[in-house]
């Protein structure tokens, strides 16, 4: 609401879901009217309390947050700093600056008439700021963003033209949800989990103290669950035909099901079965139960082993795992003989012997294949997914080289996050290197957001070529340059546009999926392996009242190509082929097999 409750200010996505800031009019005498006008995302508009300035959070710089503001007026936004500057003295002499006794607010006015032109970038820092307020007389913007080189984020102000930005809070408290009190008087914020404020002079910031107690009836609350759960994917599941089940009828016979339940386990398996009715992907209702089972977790070496009467051997030592550490190093071959003096028999399970060892120094007895015995001391870890993902991928790489005599390049991506597309990134250099032609690689890919990303790289069309002094001792030579192009300066990515082909199977999930459609379709090349899991929407979640979520199905997803609905219908590879159960215990890829043959195959002899 503005100041004189006049207006609403608030952000909106349209059908390219880009969200932009709106003004309009309460009592409906104006439609909205955007404020923003930019394809990036705009959002949590902010008033200044005396009408100047209309503050919001953009992205529009180099993708992260930045706190920017429009003057609503026009006249505003023709004054000079020395127009300002001049005010504020006239202010301080008519003793204006003084508080407003009565808090009168005054009638704002806004001059609509290209409104969208007078935007003003207030700052532009390396991270993200946040959690915008402004001060009473609108000169003073607070946010919160990471102070350099510490940890944390923190309360910043900063003057409406940019100068004097300093600290307000200082320790990485981590402030959110920031609000300035209707007096302008405080800062109220939660920090650090806490109802925090601080005053607008800039002194400390105070824990204000907070008691409550809460009686929990936990069937009704049960009951509670399942009616906010119900209602938000009423409003808000993606299909309002609810695939051509009855929502109101699987309520009416699923809830005495669910509210019989005996725990809030048995009760989320109940729902959950009623969500499957609809059919969809990306769904499921999540929390934790009130029971506490005893957790224990086996601390794991990065060795696989076969039980012996005496020991178990060491067959095969994951790469980069403690087991493959110059201070820990075991061999395949070796025998372990104990574990932290307690002998290895065949009566035991070796693995219980590193319960609860995680992080843990253990000392392990040795015996080599010639007999010798050392002692080796090796700390456990409690994870080998990554260990165990880059060991598979050397393999895939390896094999694609002895496939293709050489002439390809294998790239896997993991998931469509920005950790594994920089990865991409960085590894397409290295892998692509000298190659003809890449494998691309989404098998086991849970999916994510990143394939209009990788669309950038892959769908590139070369439109000239560049030859720099030094490259060649004569321009008539400029036909052996014809591959070369500045792509590394002249593009957000860098642009593979050598021939390449993919790969995906029946574990690729969700954008992994958009990735496969996309793909084929586009034409970018031939798309081999099996068909994908067909589970694609786009999802986000709804918080209930015990803090358990259900997840919100609410963007259907559609192949442009046909029109199928990607979540019923999986994407058909070009090639279809089956890998064999004991594919990787034979050491072979019938799917990356094929993908290198039929890729040679395109790029000729």
């Amino acid at each position: 609401w503005s100041p004189d409750s006049k207006w609403l200010a608030y952000a909106m996505r349209d059908l390219t879901f880009n969200s932009e800031i709106y003004i309009q009019a309460a009592d409906g005498s104006k439609g909205p009217v955007n404020v923003s006008m930019h394809p990036r995302g705009d959002r949590s508009p902010v008033w200044s309390r005396d009408g100047s300035k209309l503050g919001f959070v953009s992205e529009r710089n180099n993708l992260d947050d930045d706190i920017w503001f429009v003057w609503l007026s026009r006249e505003d936004s023709q004054k000079t700093k020395q127009d300002w500057d001049e005010e504020d003295e006239d202010d301080k002499e008519n003793g204006k600056d003084k508080e407003n006794k009565n808090d009168e607010v005054e009638p704002i006015q806004i001059d609509f008439e290209d409104i969208h032109e007078r935007l003003v970038q207030l700052t532009s820092l390396s991270g993200n700021e946040r959690n915008l307020a402004i001060s009473k007389d609108g000169k003073t913007f607070y946010f919160t963003t990471r102070s350099p080189g510490k940890r944390g984020q923190d309360l910043f102000q900063i003057k409406w033209d940019g100068k004097d930005m300093k600290e307000v809070t200082r320790g990485g408290n981590n402030p959110n949800n920031v609000k300035l009190d209707p007096k302008g008087k405080y800062l109220y914020m939660n920090s650090k989990g806490k109802l925090s404020r601080i005053s607008t002079n800039g002194k400390e910031l105070e824990n204000l103290p907070v008691a409550a107690k809460m009686k929990i009836d936990y069937e009704a609350e049960l009951g509670q669950i399942f009616e906010e759960a119900w209602r938000a994917l009423r409003d808000g599941f993606y299909d309002p035909g609810f695939h051509g089940r009855d929502w109101d009828g699987l309520k009416t016979k699923f809830k005495p099901y669910c509210m019989e339940a005996s725990t809030k386990t048995d009760f989320m398996y109940m729902y959950n079965i009623m969500l499957g009715q609809l059919n969809a992907s990306h769904m499921g209702l999540f929390g934790k139960d009130r029971e506490k089972t005893q957790s224990e977790r086996t601390g794991l070496l990065g060795i696989t082993i076969v039980p012996k009467e005496i020991g178990v051997l060491v067959e095969h030592v994951i790469s980069d795992s403690p087991a493959d550490k110059l201070a820990s190093k075991l061999n395949a071959g070796d025998i372990v003989l104990s574990v932290n003096g307690e002998d290895v028999t065949s009566d035991i399970n070796f693995w219980s012997l590193l319960a609860n060892s995680t992080d843990e120094k253990l000392l392990l007895g040795i015996q080599d294949r010639n007999g010798s015995q050392r002692e080796v001391i090796i700390r456990a870890t409690n994870s080998l997914r990554m260990e165990l993902y880059n060991e598979w991928v050397k393999e895939r790489r390896r094999l694609t080289d002895e496939y293709s005599g050489g002439r390809l390049g294998y790239l896997h991506i993991r998931g469509m996050d920005m950790r594994s597309f920089e990865r991409f990134e960085r590894e397409l250099t290295a892998v692509g290197l000298g190659k003809e032609g890449i494998v691309i690689d989404v098998r086991y890919n849970g999916g994510g957001s990143t394939t209009d990303y990788l669309m950038a790289i892959l769908n590139v069309k070369q439109h000239a070529y560049t030859i720099p002094r030094g490259a060649d001792t004569s321009l008539s030579n400029h036909k052996k340059y014809r591959e070369y192009y500045p792509f590394s300066t002249r593009l957000p990515f860098f642009a593979w546009n050598k021939p390449s082909i993919a790969l995906c199977n029946e574990n690729s999930y969700s954008n992994a999926e958009i990735f496969s459609h996309a793909y084929k379709n586009l034409g970018i090349g031939t798309l081999v392996g099996r068909p994908t899991f067909g589970a694609v929407i786009s999802t986000g979640s709804v918080g209930l009242i015990d803090g358990s979520y259900v997840r919100m199905p609410f963007r259907g997803w559609f192949v442009k190509a046909n029109d199928m609905n990607m979540d019923w219908e999986p994407a058909m590879p070009d090639i279809e082929v089956f890998n064999s159960p004991d594919y990787k215990s034979k050491g072979v890829d019938e799917q990356l097999h094929k993908a290198c043959e039929v890729l040679l195959e395109q790029l000729g002899e």
